[in-house]
């Protein structure tokens, strides 16, 4: 049976076809080697330079350049293992052929359909293809440390790249400083250690700095990094509330509970209530229902669990929540 007019129009965008997993491998050992390549480069710069500026009464450069790497180990390590704001709860009573208008300062956004969580996304979540998950607050994927930078991990990402700018400079100026001081001893291995470290650290300074001002400009601006490559904020941007709180929002602002703890509570059950694949319809996806845990019998039907989409209720944990208004449906 055709389907009809109507439908075809909230057929807006064609299901997202299925696409093999990426491979981890690869990516989980770039992140491994960036931490390896850390510790090796601190350690030459510790051993070697630093020591001699230490011996020689020379403590500042000591001092500071080991709080400093300190700060940035433990804001790299974080980062790797941190949450970006997953958003994993399936749908029961709706499906993609359903319509979910949110309004954000007078700006209507339609929530699309994400066929790999079966759930509607909210304004600026993204399904990320490297780690199959859909981020709250999507800014981008970072290859560096594999992993997605977003709403819960986005200031742990500003203190990475503010951390690794800080020590690469301090590295440079005690490195500079060393060769200075020894210009009249001969060539030795110390001297060597100290162009080693000298190189990379000026070779990661420029580009560090350099994004480090890009998130400045657009954490003032209330601008993401995967918004501009689709371009779908025409005109003017209904998430900036000004510079000041938008580095509120982004740094300071609580980042509320966090949403795969129901969901992994749900899944500590014994029994599996899966949807057989054979008997879903081609035209009428769905996804499979929470499982059930084993109760007694039950004398009513129990009440389902409520959707953070409906209306009324704003949209949850975002930076962006205090801007939400009540949802509406399209007239």
């Amino acid at each position: 049976m055709p389907l009809s007019k109507d439908a075809m129009l909230l057929m807006k965008e064609p299901l997202p076809t299925a696409q093999a997993p990426l491979p981890w491998i690869l990516p989980s050992l770039f992140a491994a080697f960036n931490v390896v390549l850390l510790i090796l480069l601190s350690g030459l710069f510790f051993a070697f330079p630093c020591r001699w500026l230490a011996q020689n009464g020379e403590w500042a450069f000591p001092i500071i350049t080991s709080l400093l790497f300190v700060l940035t180990f433990f804001s790299l390590i974080s980062l790797n293992f941190s949450d970006p704001g997953i958003l994993h709860r399936g749908s029961d009573d709706h499906g993609p052929m359903m319509v979910h208008v949110v309004w954000v300062n007078h700006r209507a956004f339609r929530l699309q359909w994400c066929g790999k969580c079966c759930f509607h996304r909210p304004p600026r979540t993204y399904h990320c293809p490297w780690c199959n998950i859909c981020v709250e607050d999507f800014d981008h994927h970072c290859k560096w440390v594999n992993n997605c930078i977003g709403h819960r991990n986005f200031r742990l990402f500003m203190l990475l790249v503010l951390s690794l700018c800080l020590y690469s400079g301090a590295v440079l100026v005690s490195c500079l400083v060393y060769l200075v001081h020894t210009t009249h001893l001969p060539f030795s291995t110390d001297k060597a250690i100290a162009i080693v470290v000298t190189v990379p650290a000026t070779g990661f300074l420029v580009p560090l700095f350099l994004l480090l001002l890009i998130q400045a400009m657009s954490v003032s601006t209330a601008e993401r990094s995967y918004e501009g490559k689709c371009r779908y904020l025409q005109g003017y941007n209904p998430f900036d509330q000004g510079c000041v709180s938008n580095w509120y929002l982004s740094i300071c602002a609580p980042l509320g509970p966090k949403y795969m703890a129901k969901a992994v509570w749900l899944q500590r059950v014994v029994q599996h209530d899966w949807v057989p694949l054979q008997n879903l319809h081609l035209h009428t996806p769905t996804c499979p229902s929470p499982p059930s845990t084993p109760t007694l019998p039950r004398q009513s039907p129990q009440p389902q669990t409520p959707s953070p989409y409906k209306s009324g209720k704003g949209l949850p944990g975002s930076g962006e929540i205090s801007s939400l208004q009540e949802a509406r449906g399209l007239r």
